[in-house]
């Protein structure tokens, strides 16, 4: 058999395989992607939706052909059938009641299952992170989103009041409030907010997922830094609107430069992420280099 009549064989083998599963897929969940477009994800503080969702599928097809060499002639699961039943059950509760976090949830355990059913354990154990990683896109409850996003905001505008004070500017705060010069400016959920920081905390996750670094101590590290880092973005994005607005008046900094900020809030925790990741690196390969030269003086 030709290489081209392998390919071909292949590709005929895995549409009579998945084709049903990916038509399944799309009948139930076209609609919903449609609505959540249109809705939900058409909003600030969840735009990181549909990048999430994406970004997903690209990590699920970077796998896939890993996930189908190494399960081959594998075991399945019929645990597989259990969540299938149960990830129905969440989709239609929550496509009937307009609860996003089971309808939205289910499409995660839907594709557990469907991995579970095919190709097993060892399967799933492939596809963890990207299927983790969908988590990210579901909204999260008003309430929680409201408790948790109060003191993020009261802190990052502190932060934001005495750094710009410190730079000699007209500056105070009440609350979540800044006053500075004639301008008042609310630190609104989606600048300093809890989607803000699971955004940033996806972005950081998606990054370690795709660098894949060897060493545990580094990956450790960097995950829990991300939580600093993405708070340290918010303050960053909160001083550059504050300035904005100062300079060239509120217009500027509720119109397109607003969008300009949110730039600014993701390139400087791609910044950070990467020069605490180069700090990283450099100790990772000290504390080798050291390693190694104790053990030849000990020989």
């Amino acid at each position: 058999m030709s290489v081209r009549d392998y390919q071909f064989y292949s590709l005929k083998s895995t549409i009579s395989e998945w084709g049903p599963v990916f038509l399944g897929l799309l009948i139930l969940y076209v609609p919903t992607f449609y609505d959540l477009a249109y809705g939900v994800w058409s909003k600030e503080d969840q735009a990181h939706g549909p990048i999430i969702l994406l970004l997903s599928l690209w990590l699920i097809y970077r796998k896939w052909v890993e996930m189908i060499d190494k399960s081959k002639g594998k075991s399945t699961s019929s645990l597989g059938w259990i969540v299938l039943f149960v990830a129905l059950v969440l989709y239609i509760i929550g496509r009937s009641q307009q609860i996003l976090l089971f309808e939205i949830g289910s499409f995660i355990w839907i594709l557990t299952a469907v991995i579970l059913i095919k190709r097993g354990y060892i399967a799933l154990k492939i596809m963890w992170f990207p299927l983790f990683f969908l988590l990210f896109m579901i909204p999260l409850p008003g309430q929680v989103v409201s408790l948790l996003t109060m003191p993020m905001k009261m802190a990052v505008s502190f932060v934001a009041e005495h750094i710009l004070f410190w730079a000699n500017y007209p500056i105070a705060r009440n609350g979540v409030i800044l006053q500075i010069g004639q301008y008042q400016l609310l630190v609104a959920d989606a600048c300093a907010g809890l989607q803000t920081l699971l955004t940033l905390e996806a972005l950081g996750l998606f990054y370690l997922n795709l660098i894949h670094h060897t060493s545990a101590l580094r990956n450790i590290t960097l995950a829990v830094l991300i939580i600093p880092i993405s708070f340290t973005a918010n303050v960053i994005r909160v001083i550059v609107l504050t300035l904005i607005t100062y300079h060239y008046g509120d217009a500027a900094g509720q119109g397109f430069l607003h969008g300009f900020a949110g730039m600014v809030l993701f390139t400087s925790a791609l910044v950070l992420i990467l020069s605490i990741d180069g700090g990283l690196q450099y100790f990772v390969k000290a504390q080798s280099i050291k390693g190694s030269h104790s053990v030849i003086s000990n020989n």
